[in-house]
C-alpha cells in the first residue's frame, strides 16, 4: 500500500523516497488559500519542513486507500511551533500521488 511507503519516507525524512511517491504531474493545493503548487515547488517546501527537527506527525492514520484515492489524518507540529489536525485527500494515478488537497484545524 502507498500509505505505508509514505509513512516510511516521512518518518525517515527521506526526500528521495518521498519524491518518488509523487506523480510527475503532481499538484499540492494549499488549504489556506486554495493556490496550487507543482511538484518541483512542493518538494522545495517539503524539504524545508523535513529538515526541521520540530516537524512532527502524531497519531497518523489512513482512513481509506484504494488505487484512486488515499485519505489520511495526522496531528502535526510544524517547524514554527504551530499545531494542526490535518486531513489529506490524495488522488492517485499510476500508483503515485497525483494531487493532495488538505483541510486543517488549528490546535491550541
Amino acid at each position: 500500500m502507498l500509505y505505508e511507503a509514505l509513512q516510511t519516507a516521512m518518518h525517515n525524512k527521506d526526500m528521495d523516497a518521498y519524491a518518488n511517491l509523487l506523480h510527475d504531474d503532481f499538484v499540492f493545493v494549499r488549504h489556506q488559500s486554495g493556490t496550487e503548487i507543482n511538484k518541483e515547488d512542493w518538494l522545495v517546501a517539503a524539504k524545508g519542513m523535513m529538515a526541521s527537527d520540530k516537524l512532527e506527525f502524531n497519531s497518523s492514520r489512513c482512513l481509506y486507500e484504494n488505487h484512486e484515492i488515499m485519505v489520511i489524518h495526522d496531528f502535526m507540529t510544524f517547524p514554527d511551533g504551530s499545531k494542526e489536525a490535518v486531513m489529506g485527500v490524495n488522488m492517485l494515478k499510476d500508483g503515485k500521488i497525483l494531487r493532495i488537497e488538505t483541510g486543517a484545524t488549528p490546535l491550541t
